[in-house]
């Protein structure tokens, strides 16, 4: 008789068993997802504006007006309606000195980030050759960029030259 009196209470304990280990499964499943995107973020943020870098200092006088869009095309904000006012200008020096510069050695990483802004420090070696100069020298660079997420994509909006 007490072994019938048990069994309801070992099926009880287990049923409260196997859900806590459902929920805390659930929860895990959670909190992995959310790491995880909080990663790609990070990635996202840190690529978008190394590739920035990139595109900063790989122009071509042949191809200044592809380059310039580019640029223009990954910013948001004032600074996009900064560069849009400004290429006129930018164009007219670039084909008239028929500069080109090319970029090597680019490492970027993250000051800080939330929801939607990151601040990123890039670094790179550029090499700008014109009309005057036929043999550039490698110089080095560096920029702080402010970026802001739109939609899934994250775009610079800020952008300061480092000493």
């Amino acid at each position: 008789m007490r072994r019938g009196r048990s069994a309801p209470a070992i099926a009880i304990a287990l049923s409260v068993v196997v859900i806590g280990l459902a929920v805390a499964s659930g929860w895990l499943g959670v909190i992995t997802l959310q790491n995880r995107d909080e990663a790609d973020q990070k990635a996202g943020a840190i690529q978008s504006a190394r590739q920035m870098g990139v595109n900063l200092m790989s122009l071509d006088a042949s191809t200044a007006q592809r380059d310039l869009d580019r640029i223009v095309a990954g910013t948001t904000g004032d600074l996009k309606n900064k560069l849009a006012t400004q290429s006129k200008a930018f164009m007219d020096q670039v084909t008239k000195y028929k500069a080109k510069s090319t970029v090597s050695d680019v490492d970027a990483a993250l000051v800080s980030i939330d929801d939607d802004s990151a601040e990123v420090m890039v670094s790179l070696n550029g090499t700008v050759t014109n009309d005057k100069v036929k043999n550039g020298t490698p110089q080095g660079y560096r920029y702080q960029m402010d970026l802001t997420r739109v939609d899934d994509r994250w775009l610079v909006s800020g952008l300061e030259v480092v000493p």
